[in-house]
C-alpha cells in the first residue's frame, strides 16, 4: 500500500479542465504536494487559458506544448517530455481524467515508471471501436491502479472486463462538481443577451467528431437539417477550429438562423447551456451537463459512452440522420423533452470523494502481481 504525498494532475484538453480542478483543489486542501500539468494538446488559447481562470486554477506547473496533430503524433510527444517531467518531480500517484491522447500518454509513463496511476472518469464504455476515445478509456482503465468511475455502469463495465473490484471507487461526477461551483456566476453574466437571444427560446450546438465533420456530405446533411431547425427555434453554434475548418475547406454555406459564434469560455458557454431551450451535440461532457443542468440533450451520435444520461437524465441518444434531427427537435419543442433526473453522487462533492481515497492510500497492480 502506497501513502500519496506526492501527485501529478494532468490536464490536456478542455472537459479535463472540469474534471480536474476540484479534484486538485481538494488534494491540496490535504496538504498534499500537488503539481498540475498541463500538455498542451489543446493548443487555442480559447480552448485552454481562459478555463483556467473562469475555474480558478492555479497556471499549470508544466506545459509540454504538445499542440495540434494526428493520435499517434500528438500522444508520442507526450511520452517523452512528461516521463522527464515524473523523473524530476518523483510523484507518488499521477492521476489522469477523461478519455483524450494525454490522458493515455501520461497513464502510460506512470505505469511504466512503476508510479500509481488514478483515472479520474473511469469505467465509461460506448461500445464503438472506431472512436479513438474508446480505445483510449479501455487501455487507460487497465493501466491504472485506482479506477474512480462518475457511477454505477463504470463500476459494471470494469467488472465485465475482469477488473478486480479493489481497484474500484465509485466517487461521483468531477464534472459536476464544477458546475455546481460556478452556475450562479455563469448565470449573472447574461450570456443568451449577449448574442441577441432571451433565455429559453433558443438552442445550442456543438458539433467536432469526425464521424459528423470531416466527411463533407455528411457535414453538409447536418448543416441542411440545422437550418431547418433555425426556422423554428434560433440556434447559436459555438463552433469549434476543427469544424470551422472543415466548412471553409469545402466551401459549405451556412443556413440562416445558425448563429456561428467563436469558441466560448467555461463561464460563458456554461450560461448559455443553462439557459438554452435544447442542445444538440456530439460531446460526452455536454451530455452529463445538460442532465444536471435538466436541459433536453440530442445527441448526434449513434451510441454514448455515458448511459445513464438517457436512462436517467434528459439524453437521447439521436444518430445523425437529417429527418430524425428535425422530428426529435419538434418533439421537444411541443412536450418539453426529458425530464430525467439528477444520479446519485452528481452533488458537488466528487473532488473531495477523490481526495478521502487518495488519501486512504493505494494498492498498487505491482503489489499484487
Amino acid at each position: 500500500m502506497i501513502s500519496v504525498k506526492r501527485v501529478t494532475c494532468v490536464v490536456g484538453a478542455r472537459p479535463n479542465f472540469m474534471k480536474m480542478a476540484p479534484v486538485h483543489a481538494a488534494l491540496r486542501s490535504r496538504g498534499l504536494d500537488v503539481r498540475l500539468v498541463h500538455t498542451g494538446q489543446h493548443y487555442d488559447e480559447r480552448m485552454s487559458a481562459i478555463f483556467f481562470d473562469d475555474l480558478g486554477m492555479p497556471r499549470p506547473d508544466a506545459f509540454l506544448g504538445v499542440g495540434s496533430a494526428s493520435h499517434a503524433v500528438q500522444t508520442a510527444r507526450v511520452l517523452e517530455p512528461f516521463d522527464a517531467d515524473c523523473a524530476a518531480f518523483e510523484p507518488d500517484l499521477v492521476l489522469v481524467a477523461g478519455d483524450v491522447n494525454s490522458t493515455l500518454a501520461c497513464a502510460l509513463v506512470g505505469a511504466k515508471r512503476g508510479i500509481a496511476v488514478g483515472h479520474v472518469e473511469a469505467g465509461l464504455r460506448s461500445g464503438d471501436w472506431r472512436m479513438p476515445e474508446e480505445i483510449n478509456r479501455v487501455l487507460t482503465d487497465h493501466a491504472s491502479d485506482l479506477l474512480l468511475t462518475p457511477s454505477s455502469d463504470g463500476d459494471d463495465n470494469l467488472l465485465a472486463e475482469g477488473i478486480a473490484s479493489w481497484r474500484i471507487a465509485r466517487v461521483g461526477n468531477c464534472m459536476i462538481d464544477s458546475l455546481r461551483a460556478h452556475l450562479e456566476r455563469a448565470l449573472q453574466a447574461d450570456g443568451p443577451g449577449r448574442f441577441g437571444l432571451a433565455p429559453g427560446e433558443y438552442g445550442v450546438v456543438t458539433l467536432h467528431r469526425p464521424s459528423n465533420v470531416d466527411e463533407v456530405g455528411q457535414l453538409s446533411g447536418l448543416l441542411a437539417a440545422l437550418g431547418r431547425v433555425a426556422r423554428d427555434l434560433p440556434l447559436l453554434f459555438p463552433i469549434h477550429p476543427r469544424t470551422r475548418g472543415r466548412i471553409e475547406d469545402a466551401c459549405l454555406s451556412v443556413p440562416v438562423g445558425l448563429q456561428l459564434i467563436e469558441p466560448l469560455g467555461y463561464l460563458d458557454f456554461l450560461g448559455v447551456m443553462a439557459q438554452a431551450r435544447l442542445m444538440l451535440t456530439d460531446s460526452g461532457g455536454i451530455q452529463e451537463e445538460t442532465t444536471a443542468l435538466g436541459v433536453p440533450c440530442l445527441t448526434l451520435r449513434d451510441s454514448t459512452e455515458r448511459p445513464i444520461t438517457v436512462t436517467e437524465g434528459t439524453n437521447t441518444v439521436l444518430g445523425s440522420d437529417p429527418a430524425a434531427i428535425e422530428a426529435a427537435v419538434a418533439e421537444v419543442l411541443r412536450t418539453g423533452g426529458r425530464r430525467g433526473r439528477i444520479p446519485d453522487l452528481w452533488d458537488g462533492h466528487a473532488g473531495e470523494r477523490v481526495a478521502t481515497r487518495v488519501c486512504a492510500g493505494i494498492r498498487t497492480l505491482a503489489e499484487r502481481a
